[in-house]
């Protein structure tokens, strides 16, 4: 039968598959990606970078402008303090009295005891003393002076009393003097004493020299003092009577009813046991009074005084004992009462303070 005539179609076979158009496409599709980003993306990408990076050159002096005004003002920090080192804080007292050991032995050194000094000198080990050990020794020895040369190194001066010297052939120096006089006299050692750490946290010490024989320390230029002449201790008035009823209970009672001639918050604690049996108030200098007229009133209270009293208290033995003290004195009530028992006697000015003996570097060359 005709196909025309039975109305049926002859199936359309599909056309093949065209791998090569697929392909290009694909090709095409996958030069316009890599790395999961297109090109043109990449494109804007880079140019938007480039743009950010000129924008931060070109606003960078801006931007740091702003900040340096935006910082609140505070000040500096202060710098941090460096710890001061072991010897100048705590090398000076062991100095001293490695320094006083050490002339102690050398006093008393003879033949055979080098080694004893080496333990403080080393090289005296090698050294040849002459003499008889023990013939002199050294009494009553003391730090005079104590002064920091270097940064571990002490120049400290102990006085001593030699004993055993026989006396100089030579004159005495001093007009008059006997030659036990001489033979007794107070002797000054200069020791040159370097420090260094030591075990478990301590200071060592060494000698850097033998001791040196020096002069004796210059004597100071007394101060003025802010009180007026000394003047009788007269039994009318009323400051003679307060000092000596403190003192009779301070010295000879051993403070028993001290308190009661105290100011109020005032606190002392008396020598016990006492050591005196009596006083007498001989002389005061009050503070600021150049007059001599008799004082027999107080004033008003409140009223604060400085004086310097001296006094002869009575030991034990019958002895008499020159005292001298300085007190601060206060009116109350119409009475004087003791506001302190001072350390020391008032300065008119204060003297300016030495130099500390801790401080290193170089000094001039001492007397003593």
């Amino acid at each position: 039968m005709s196909p025309a005539l039975t109305g049926r179609r002859k199936p359309v076979t599909p056309a093949d598959p065209q791998p090569p158009a697929i392909q290009e496409t694909e090709a095409v599709q996958e030069a316009g990606w890599v790395g999961g980003w297109s090109t043109g993306a990449q494109a804007n990408s880079a140019a938007l970078i480039r743009w950010i990076v000129w924008s931060l050159i070109a606003l960078g002096p801006l931007l740091g402008a702003l900040a340096y005004l935006s910082v609140p003002a505070t000040s500096a920090a202060p710098a941090p303090k460096t710890a001061p080192s072991a010897p100048s804080a705590s090398g000076g007292q062991g100095a001293a009295g490695f320094a006083s050991l050490f002339v102690a032995a050398y006093l008393s050194a003879g033949r055979g005891d080098e080694l004893k000094l080496a333990a403080y000198y080393p090289p005296a080990a090698s050294m040849q003393l002459d003499g008889v050990s023990g013939q002199h020794r050294g009494e009553q020895l003391t730090v005079v002076r104590l002064r920091q040369t270097d940064t571990s190194v002490w120049a400290v001066t102990v006085a001593a009393r030699v004993a055993g010297a026989q006396p100089s052939p030579a004159p005495s120096p001093q007009p008059g003097a006997s030659p036990s006089q001489s033979a007794d006299a107070v002797r000054y050692f200069q020791v040159p004493v370097a420090t260094a750490p030591g075990a478990g946290g301590a200071t060592a010490y060494t000698a850097l020299a033998l001791p040196a024989e020096v002069a004796a320390p210059e004597r100071a230029k007394t101060p003025e003092l802010v009180y007026g002449a000394m003047r009788p201790a007269l039994p009318t008035d009323p400051r003679t009577q307060a000092v000596t009823s403190f003192l009779s209970a301070y010295l000879t009672k051993a403070g028993a009813e001290l308190d009661r001639y105290l100011a109020p918050g005032t606190r002392l604690a008396a020598p016990s046991p006492a050591p005196y049996s009596g006083v007498a108030v001989d002389q005061f200098a009050v503070e600021g009074e150049t007059g001599g007229e008799p004082v027999v009133s107080v004033p008003g209270d409140g009223t604060t005084l400085r004086l310097l009293v001296t006094l002869r208290a009575t030991g034990q033995d019958g002895v008499r004992m020159p005292l001298t003290y300085a007190l601060t004195l206060k009116a109350r009530a119409g009475r004087w009462e003791i506001a302190s028992l001072d350390g020391a006697p008032a300065l008119t000015s204060p003297t300016p303070a030495p130099a500390a003996s801790g401080a290193p570097g170089p000094a001039p060359t001492p007397t003593a």
